[in-house]
């Protein structure tokens, strides 16, 4: 009403001009009990009990999640319990995350508690075909590992030279 910020509505493919949506707020004295699904954003300050799937997660200070998160950027300030999938993720330094974190950027600042496994995940790139050969190029077979048994010894034997008789001459 009296902001100078007014946002702008986003041009969509038919011409129709849409104002993006306002973020969904769950308030600190409010317990969700279910999941949360939104195309927008969601600043969450009181406790939620369920999953979430969102395109922007703000987890404030005084929020605690307790469940998985799906989202394209999430930023977490409170308590997470539970596995945080996203594109962006950034740990504050009051944040408390006790899962896993799938993401493609990580951020994490000096203070934040992580207890769980980091994996980044990234954009599946496609097979390149094999290059071609020259006529007449070969192609070695793979050198096979060597296997090894329980107790640390390698079964695979030392090959030896083979011999030309030069050898046996010199050493008689």
């Amino acid at each position: 009403m009296f902001s100078k910020n007014k946002s702008e509505p986003v041009n969509q493919p038919n011409g129709t001009g849409v104002r993006p949506a306002v973020p969904s707020i769950i308030s600190a004295d409010l317990v969700v009990r279910g999941d949360l699904i939104s195309d927008g954003e969601i600043q969450i300050d009181g406790t939620i009990h369920g999953d979430i799937n969102t395109a922007t997660l703000l987890v404030g200070e005084t929020a605690e999640v307790n469940g998985e998160i799906k989202a394209k950027r999430v930023r977490v300030h409170g308590r997470v319990n539970g596995q945080v999938m996203a594109e962006s993720v950034t740990l504050a330094k009051t944040a408390h995350v006790s899962g896993d974190v799938v993401h493609e950027d990580l951020s994490i600042e000096k203070g934040a508690f992580l207890e769980g496994h980091c994996k980044r995940i990234s954009e599946q790139k496609p097979e390149l075909a094999p290059a071609k050969r020259a006529e007449g190029d070969t192609v070695k077979p793979p050198v096979p590992s060597k296997p090894i048994h329980s107790d640390g010894v390698s079964t695979v034997k030392k090959m030896e030279k083979p011999s030309n008789g030069a050898d046996k001459a010199a050493s008689a």
